[in-house]
């Protein structure tokens, strides 16, 4: 029991967690918007094209059951839609990472690697002895 406290406790201390909390919530609030967009523009807008429409409301009643399959189709449409918007940010963001890591690289490349102090003290060293001989 020990063991497996002391996993857990380096599991949730290590960061990852927090990241993956982060990141649920986020998701939770995007997928609010997007649930919104749907449900409120999205699905009226093609009702009305399709004749007016309401597919919240649409269903097959089989017996006492009732098949909402018009929840099916907006759920279907959400889905795709978190998705596409996912795959949009999961791009920029990769993009963004890309560009960063390449400024770092170049940034690294552009300074110059400091001499160590007996490698400049012995070429000033050189420098005075060559000025010595020139005279």
């Amino acid at each position: 029991m020990k063991k497996f406290l002391a996993e857990f406790k380096e599991f949730a201390i290590k960061g990852n967690i927090f990241d993956l909390a982060i990141g649920v919530i986020i998701g939770a609030a995007f997928n609010a918007i997007v649930k919104s967009l749907v449900d409120d523009i999205l699905m009226p807008f093609i009702g009305m094209l399709l004749g007016g429409h309401d597919f919240s409301s649409l269903a097959l009643q089989v017996g006492n059951a009732q098949i909402k399959y018009g929840m099916l189709i907006q759920n279907i449409v959400n889905f795709l839609i978190t998705a596409m918007g996912l795959f949009v940010i999961v791009k920029v963001l990769a993009k963004l990472r890309d560009i960063n890591s390449k400024k770092v690289t170049e940034e690294k490349e552009e300074e110059p690697e400091a001499k160590p102090d007996d490698v400049v003290l012995l070429e000033e060293i050189k420098d005075i002895l060559s000025q010595i001989k020139d005279k």
